[in-house]
């Protein structure tokens, strides 16, 4: 009987330290009410194959013209300028001039000879020089984004944060403390997050993760098990949390949503049918490579 007396404190003792870890902030919450069930075009209203790719100011020009929220990413240049793109590496998007490519280009898995290197490697002035895929489209500042935009949607501020480089947080931060629109601010990093809580605690800030282990067994290590399980949110008190749309019954998150009352945001919806799945489980909603409401 004492032994199972014993067993039954533990089991209790864990299940107190686990709520305890995975709770967001419960007082003192921005207004939430502005993000309730909009749609958010990730990236931009894009199309890769089009003049408007992923991140582009033509891409966000078409979200906002069509009334969409946007969702983008940001990370800093060599010379410190916040742009907006997502990967940390250009080659994926960036393209040389044509005729201009280097020997030492990067051949992507499509025969694409994309730009070498990271963005933090090049200044802005650099960057101009390359294009985004077969567009004229270029990497854009943060700030001329925020001018076109004005206001007109809500936005969602991925902070791309590459280990504990935490430089991006205050220079993007003081861009957004003059503007005047909506927007919250989400990353992968806790540290990220982190920074807006100590520093700008009446900004809403997301907690980004996904089922880690799932989506990438090989690169699966015991960050991704703590962030998975979102275990940071004992540190960083996220107001939203922004999950992987395919794992909406993650314990962890459902618990956030169901009994902390959390908002939770669904990345990256890609069809109606995921859309309207989406709708059921989670509060707001990016989707990419279709436009809600209209056929294929």
């Amino acid at each position: 009987m004492f032994v199972l007396q014993v067993i039954c404190l533990i089991l209790l003792i864990f299940m107190i330290l686990y709520l305890l870890m995975i709770m967001p902030r419960m007082t003192g919450r921005p207004d939430r009410r502005p993000h309730l069930d909009v749609l958010y075009a990730h990236r931009g209203l894009h199309d890769n194959s089009s003049d408007a790719p992923e991140n582009t100011m033509a891409a966000f020009r078409k979200a906002v013209d069509a009334g969409y929220g946007i969702e983008c990413d940001v990370q800093l240049t060599a010379d410190g300028i916040p742009v907006i793109f997502h990967d940390f590496t250009l080659a994926r998007v960036a393209r040389y001039p044509e005729g201009r490519e280097p020997e030492d280009a990067v051949r992507n898995a499509d025969g694409s000879l994309g730009v070498k290197g990271k963005v933090i490697d090049y200044t802005y002035e650099e960057l101009l020089e390359f294009h985004i895929l077969n567009s004229e489209e270029r990497i854009p500042k943060f700030e001329d984004f925020l001018k076109l935009v004005d206001g007109k949607v809500p936005l969602i501020v991925e902070l791309k944060i590459e280990l504990k480089d935490l430089s991006v947080c205050p220079k993007v931060d003081a861009l957004l403390g003059s503007y005047k629109g909506v927007y919250c601010i989400e990353s992968f990093n806790p540290l990220g997050v982190f920074w807006y809580r100590r520093n700008r605690p009446d900004v809403l800030r997301g907690q980004l993760s996904d089922e880690f282990h799932k989506e990438d067994p090989k690169g699966f290590g015991v960050a991704y098990i703590v962030l998975t399980l979102l275990f940071f949110n004992f540190l960083t008190k996220p107001d939203f949390i922004a999950y992987n749309h395919k794992y909406p019954r993650n314990l962890s998150l459902w618990l956030s949503r169901h009994l902390y009352g959390c908002l939770t945001a669904a990345w990256t919806i890609k069809s109606e049918e995921q859309l309207k799945t989406a709708k059921e489980n989670f509060d707001i909603y990016i989707f990419d490579s279709f436009v809600p409401g209209q056929s294929a």
